[in-house]
Formats: structure tokens, sequence, C-alpha cells
């Protein structure tokens, strides 16, 4: 790998200087690619540049911005003679997919859309250095050969998908660096800190969000790309630096959604990629390790919505550096990464500008059968709960997705219930909303609501589970005819109408925005009760958890001030005039909670998770806009905690709580009124560490009948350690309702398992959430560990002096996209030990 690619007998030399006034990068930024890391800012400004320079065939467009006000961009290449038609290729789409239906669909004298995707991990460099080359390649007047290929294709690149990662990481390399790199990759610039490039400002992996949409940029893109719908799409990362290049076709498990065709047309790109790649020497591999199965990925996401989606990975990764020594004893330079992005890029428009009306006819197909709901078991699923504001988030999810919905005028139908797992009688909770497949989006509705997905091999990268009502913890009912479907729902399925009260106000506490409603009410200085019993008032029942405002003790513009929150998140408030209740516990009584409001800290950095930590901190951030101070995990011992009433710590190794004496300061803070809340691996170190919880032990499970257990092939060595493992699985909590912890919930709430952990029950505490037999709900679980998952506590709380600790072994959080766990989260922080 010792020079750039000699593509089609062209070289695209990136020393020269200017082609029709149209710079090469390095005559623009001043080095050739690959001997510096390019800014994210001079990567948009060679684009504009370009689009300046080459008005005719290339337009680019900020479609958003990062948390950190970077700018997204796209840009959009194709011939002066095409240009001027973008909007109209862009609309042919639309009609080929049947979203837009003004006019028939064109699919012979159309050109196919390929969408490159880049640097959706800040430390995998490498892709958007090759995005400027690629770009170059396109317009560059010398370079006949795209002209050809851009006459049956236009091409969208999306430079960065990750801006604030790439500069994160970038920066830092940089500062890092001496005049001349160091390619021992024990040297320090081969050794990124924590949390690293690789996710978004609240560090947030963007390519396990397309479908989710929870974080700013993928909000953003798919919004563009949902507009689109490119018939090809690639997403460019890359992977430890001694391993070859990877390029499709992809490797089982295919999720049976993915069509015969989509298959074959992978392969066909992987062999023009390999065609390529054999001609410099260079080593690749196909068919192993990336999936396609979990469906917010940059390549299933695509797949799921009719395009040829692709993931290519470099060798390189934030070890890379600019040169790194392999383990074989060969360098890897970041020339060498550029060179093999640029190739595959460019190969992957030949393959679409060659096959493009056969691409087009596939794409249309693909969306009639949608649209016929051609392989999907289930052809209507209905959702239901007790409000509107319960299934406010699932309704984003759909929006976002452009998945249709409505509501039933009959209602009297059987389907499979997600929760009893049985065949049952529609049972409406109060509000409801139903989702047909036969629509555009058919595929993807399947996708997303199909209560189990078939896996065809249990070597999978991701997650195996993630049917909506179990993520949303919504009733839902799977049915299998087609219920017919009233699309015309109002915008606003409920008008706020402000309250007055010369006593008090109720707020309803069973979903997120309930908790959003009490983050902002005490942000305000409003003072908050919450109801330990169910009560009744005016005939009408109140559930435990109950938000009780009162004029008492409040401030002279409390009604006001809670009408404006309540406002806000659209959740109705009612009068309450006295505090005599008609059965219950009155609203002077010791069984009426007041909610002091919390000072929330977490503990961050070394040694915890980043994925972990970002999760509470975005929570805690954009979700309930209620303030949290980030504490420095490696710091614990020196921190003065006589300012916090809360300390979470999320996900993560914890080498610090190791330590006796970290462990006696805070079990000191816990006994002096403090609450401590652990996350994921952190109850584990808690467990070690003689808290009062402990880690159920196995060693009655172990085989010790057959003495040949032990004895395995090597060649099933992989498949060997599945059987132990749980990549991602959905499990039935039996909940305790009555206490804080679960307020809101009912006696069920859905957890995904990534990991074997479950505790032997409290003895000095609540075991809130449980696993009991036959808890299995969905998604893969290795066959020595299945049987293993029952009978144990996953979330737990436990009194210690004047504080208390809160257990929590599975991540509510996950991803934000695992919106049923929020609210316990909430409870957590808010309402245990109150």
């Amino acid at each position: 790998m010792r020079k750039m690619i000699l593509f089609l007998g062209i070289l695209l030399t990136v020393t020269g200087g200017y082609a029709q006034n149209i710079a090469s990068p390095e005559q623009f930024l001043g080095y050739p690619l690959g001997t510096r890391f390019t800014p994210h800012y001079q990567l948009v400004n060679y684009f504009k540049a370009v689009a300046a320079a080459k008005p005719d065939m290339v337009k680019t467009e900020q479609y958003g911005e990062t948390y950190e006000h970077r700018p997204l961009m796209l840009a959009y290449i194709a011939l002066p003679n095409q240009l001027p038609n973008l909007e109209e290729v862009r609309l042919n789409n639309l009609r080929m997919a049947g979203v837009l239906k003004d006019k028939a669909a064109d699919t012979v004298n159309m050109p196919s859309v390929v969408w490159l995707s880049y640097n959706v991990h800040g430390n995998e460099p490498s892709s958007s250095e090759a995005a400027m080359q690629t770009l170059y390649a396109l317009v560059n007047p010398a370079n006949q050969q795209t002209k050809q290929w851009l006459q049956n294709t236009v091409v969208i690149i999306d430079p960065c998908l990750n801006p604030d990662g790439r500069d994160r990481y970038v920066n830092w390399y940089n500062s890092m660096v001496g005049r001349h790199y160091n390619a021992n990759p024990e040297s320090r610039e081969h050794d990124e800190p924590w949390p690293g490039g690789r996710s978004n400002h609240y560090n947030f992996d963007l390519n396990r969000d397309w479908a989710w949409q929870t974080q700013q940029e993928t909000k953003f893109r798919l919004q563009k790309y949902n507009t689109w719908l490119p018939q090809v799409h690639v997403d460019f990362h890359e992977q430890g630096y001694n391993n070859p290049y990877y390029f499709a076709p992809a490797a089982e498990p295919f999720h049976d959604a993915i069509t015969p065709w989509q298959r074959d047309f992978q392969v066909l790109i992987g062999r023009n990629n390999a065609s390529y790649f054999d001609k410099e020497g260079w080593l690749y591999f196909t068919r192993e390790r990336f999936d396609l199965f979990y469906p917010s990925y940059g390549d299933t996401y695509p797949m799921y919505n009719g395009s040829i989606g692709m993931t290519f990975e470099q060798g390189g990764h934030s070890r890379g550096g600019l040169a790194v020594v392999k383990a074989d004893g060969d360098t890897l330079t970041l020339v060498d990464r550029v060179a093999h992005h640029y190739t595959t890029g460019l190969s992957t428009i030949e393959v679409a500008a060659t096959q493009h009306n056969k691409l087009l006819k596939e794409f249309k197909k693909f969306f009639d059968e949608n649209a016929a709901a051609k392989g999907s078991t289930y052809k209507t699923y209905v959702l239901t709960a007790k409000n509107a504001n319960q299934l406010a988030s699932i309704k984003r999810v759909l929006q976002a997705n452009n998945i249709k919905y409505g509501v039933l005028n009959n209602k009297t139908f059987k389907g499979f219930n997600y929760f009893s797992g049985k065949e049952e009688s529609f049972k409406d909770e109060g509000v409801h909303l139903a989702i047909s497949a036969y629509q555009p989006q058919g595929n993807m509705v399947r996708v997303l609501f199909e209560p189990t997905s078939v896996l065809t091999d249990s070597v999978t990268y991701d997650i195996t589970a993630w049917s909506l009502p179990y993520v949303y913890n919504i009733k839902g009912y799977a049915v299998k005819e087609k219920l017919a479907i009233e699309n015309t729902i109002p915008a606003n399925d409920s008008v706020y109408n402000s309250v007055a009260s010369a006593y008090g106000l109720l707020i309803p506490y069973n979903s997120m925005t309930s908790a959003q409603v009490l983050a902002g009410l005490l942000n305000r200085k409003i003072k908050v009760r919450f109801s330990r019993l169910p009560f009744t008032y005016k005939g009408h029942e109140y559930a435990r958890g109950t938000l009780i405002v009162l004029k008492s003790g409040n401030k002279a513009d409390w009604n006001n001030v809670t009408n404006e929150v309540c406002r806000k998140f659209n959740l109705q408030p009612e009068v309450v005039e006295t505090g005599f209740v008609d059965k219950g516990a009155d609203f002077g009584s010791s069984d009426i909670g007041f909610i002091q409001a919390p000072r929330v800290a977490m503990l961050t950095g070394e040694q915890t998770s980043s994925l972990g930590a970002g999760e509470v901190w975005s929570f805690f951030d954009q979700v309930l806009d209620y303030p949290i101070t980030l504490l420095n995990a490696t710091d614990i011992e020196y921190l003065n905690l006589k300012n916090v009433d809360v300390l979470i710590l999320p996900d993560g190794y914890y080498r610090v709580l190791n330590d006796k004496d970290v462990n006696a300061r805070l079990k000191t803070f816990v006994k002096e009124g403090g609450k401590l809340i652990a996350m994921e691996r952190a109850v584990s170190k808690l467990a070690d560490a003689d808290w009062g919880i402990k880690s159920k032990n196995d060693d009655d499970d172990n085989d010790k009948k057959d003495e040949y257990a032990s004895l395995h092939k090597f060649s099933s060595r992989e498949r060997d350690e599945v059987t132990g493992a749980i990549p991602g699985a959905i499990f039935k909590v039996e909940m305790d309702d009555t206490h804080p912890l679960a307020y809101g919930y009912g006696n069920d709430y859905y957890t995904l398992k990534q990991d074997p952990a479950v505790y032997s029950f409290l003895k000095d505490g609540w075991n809130v959430g449980v696993l009991k037999k036959d808890s299995y709900v969905a998604g893969f679980v290795g066959s020595k560990l299945k049987p293993k998952l029952k009978d144990g506590l996953v979330f737990g709380a436990q009194e210690m002096g004047r504080g208390s600790v809160v257990y929590l072994a599975d991540d509510p959080l996950f991803r934000h996209f695992w919106d049923g766990g929020k609210l316990l989260f909430t409870n957590a922080v808010f309402l245990v030990g109150q």
C-alpha cells in the first residue's frame, strides 16, 4: 500500500494545480491528502470552493448543525444538464416509492441516486479525507470516466456525519503528533483518551441512531434522507488497524425483510470493488463480521427503505494516526486508507451507473410489494394506552420514519397480545393508534413491530430484539388481518386548557411527559408533592405517584407557573378544591410525599463508559432540562459531596471502587442522607464491595456430570462462545408498583438484557424489579445462559442510614430509544427516598 490508486488508467493526482479553476484537495489545503488530518471547517470550505468553481455540476446545502454548532452539509453532484433537474429526480424517487402520487413514476429515463456517507464515527477519520478526493474525481474535467457514470447517476455526498467527534479526534491528534509522525503503535499519538472521537457531543454512537433519531445530527440527516430515498447508500467506516478492508456482501444474519435482489446487488458491487483491489494487490474480506439485522445502522436502515445499503470498513481507526506499524510489520499510512475508501466509493458509483435501469425497476418493485404487505405475517399493529401522552413518544418515531398511522372505527378483532404472548381480543385502554403494513413504509413497519425477528445466525454484531411495544412499554396487538384505518388524526390529539384553583392542582404521573413536567416545576421553584397511595377525589381514581401542587407553601404565581409548564408539554392538570379526599390519604397525610429538588451529580470520565455517561448527561440536558454536575470518577476520593443529594454511577468498570476507603466514603455519603444510583457494571462493583447486594452464585448450575463437557472443536470456538452470550434480548420484569421506583408502571416492565447480570434478592431492601421463571420474551440468548436468567433482581432499592441506594442492573436509558425505561430512571432520581 505505497501509492495512491491508478483508477481506470487515469491518474487522479493530488499534486497537480487547478483543472479549469477547480482546485484539487492538495492545492486548496496546501498539503497532499493523507499527510495531515483536515479540520471540519476546511472540509466544508473545500466543498464550497468546488461548488463555487463548478456551479453547473455541484450544489452544496447545509441541512443542520451539530450540538457544538458545526455545519452539517450535503453536496449534490450531477452533469450540467442534470443538475437543474435535481428536484424532479427527487420527486421521481418518491413516486417510485409510492409516497408521491401526482403522476406515474419514470423508471427508464431518470438517473439512479447514490448517497455516500462519511465519518459517522469521528475517530475513523480517513473517510472524510476520501470524500474530498471523490468530489474532485467527479468534477475534474480530465476524468471523462466519471462523467460517463454521471450520465446515469446523481451522487449525494455527506462528507462528515459527525463533525463534533471528528474535530475532537483531529484536534487531539494534531496536538499529540510532532514534526514527524511516529508509527510505533505504543506512541501516545495512537492512544486516544476518554471519551474518544467516535461519538457525538453527548457521547452517542450515531451509527446506532438511524431509526430512533434521538440525536440532533440524525434528526437533521434523516429529514433529508427520507425526502430522497436513494437507490444506493454507502456508510464509510474504519476498524482495527490490523484488519484488511471490508466491503459487501455482508455477513449473516440478514433480516428476512431484505430481498434477494438486495442481496445479489451487494455481491455485484463487492465483485467490482474486488476487481480494483486485486489489481493493486490490496487485501480485503467479505461476508464476515458485519451483518444486516439491527435496524438502526447506516446499512440496514437504507436496506429496509429500499436502498442497497452497505458498510465499507478500512483498517485504521483512532490508533491508525498518520501511520502505524501493523502486526505483520507493514506500515499502514493515512494515504493508504484514503486511497482504499476513495476506490470503493468510485467503484460503487460505477456499478450504480451501469445498472441504473435495473436499480430503478427493483426499487419501485420493492415499494410496490410494501404497499401490498408482501412478506408480512401481520397486516395491522394496534397500540393502546390510558392517555395520549403515553403514545406521544412512539408517534414521534413513526412520524420521523414517514410511517402512517391512524385510528380504528371497528375495534372488535383478535390479535397477538405482546404482553400476554397469546392471541386475544383487543381491549381498548382509553386511546389507541393503528399502523397498517399496507403502506410505502410497510417493510419498516414490519421490522420495527413484528414481535420476534427471525435470526439466521447467532453470531451477530448488536442487539437482537427491539419490537416497539416492548421498547415503549405500551400494550399492543399484532393482527393478521387488514383492518380499516382512519388516517386523518389531528396534529394535536388534545388542546390544553388553562385551569385555576384556589387550593391545588393534580398532575397524572404515568409517562415521560409527566417526568418532564416534574423537572420543569422543580426548576421553576414550585413545591411538588406526590401520593404514595392511590386515592379517589370527586369519584375519580388517582394512581400512586400522582403529582400534587398546592397553594400551601408555594409562591403567589404558583398556578400560572404550573400552567405554563404543563402547557409546554401538553399535560392537562386537574383542579382540586380541598385536601379532603373521598378515599385514601388526605393531602396533609404522611402518605403524601414532598419532593425536594435534588442536587444531582454523576461520575464521568476515565473508568466510566462514555456511552453510559452520555446517556445520563443527555437525559438531564436534553430531555429533562434539569441541572446535573459532572464529576471525574478518578477524583472521587477528593471530591466534596456535601453539595450533592443524588450521585449517579453510570455504567463503567470503576477501578476506583476497588479501594476500601472510597467505598467507605460513598457509604458515609449515603448514610448522611445522600442517594446513590448504580447502573449496570457499577452494580456489579458494589456487589463485590459488600454493599448488601450480591451476584447470583452460578456454581450449582455448572455441568459437573459430564467430564467431557470442556472439550470443544477449535473451529467452533466463536459459536461456543455465544452459548453463554446475550447481545441484547428482551425479558419481562415483574414490578412492585407500590414502590416509588415503579410508579407509573403496571405489574410488568420489558427490559433489554445485554449481559448475564442477575442479582440475589435483597434481604434488607426492596426487590422492585425481578426476573421470574419463563421471563424471556424475544431475541437471542445463549443456550447455556438462558436457564440462568431467572429468580433474581434487576432493579432494587436499599435504605442505608438516612439515605438510599438504587440498583439498576439493566440500562433503562439504552441509546435513548428504550423509552419505556426513562420514567423508571426519573423515579430513581426524584422519588425514591423522598
